[in-house]
């Protein structure tokens, strides 16, 4: 039996959970499922990202450590997340059969991995 099923969650440590709610919320065109003081969840997909004041403290982000998270456009990815005041982590690159990578870091200093699968690829994935 798999013991790793999968990504699930990714919780990223935030100085400012209301500040960070909001950031996130227009990032994602999207309302948390859970918002609290001290935990503010959104579900993407089959994953869930995490806002977490508490957090800060216990991670070190090192690069070392990425989660990407899927996008269909990734060029228009780009251009809204640096109009939204992110800073580009590393560069797109074109990592083989039209698979694209990019990661940038929010203004909380988390890293946001973004990918795009070419359609060819997606649909490999899918049967």
């Amino acid at each position: 039996m798999e013991q790793f099923l999968g990504l699930s969650t990714v919780i990223y440590g935030v100085t400012d959970i209301a500040e960070a709610r909001a950031w996130y919320a227009q990032l994602l065109q999207k309302e948390p499922y859970f918002d609290s003081d001290c935990y503010v969840g959104f579900h993407l997909g089959h994953c869930e990202l995490g806002l977490n004041p508490d957090a800060r403290s216990a991670i070190s982000r090192a690069d070392g450590v990425i989660a990407y998270w899927a996008v269909a456009d990734m060029a228009a990815q780009v251009e809204r997340l640096g109009a939204m005041g992110a800073r580009q982590h590393s560069d797109v690159v074109d990592v083989g059969e039209g698979v694209l990578m990019a990661s940038f870091l929010d203004p909380y200093g988390n890293i946001i991995g973004l990918i795009e699968h070419s359609q060819a690829v997606s649909e490999d994935s899918n049967q």
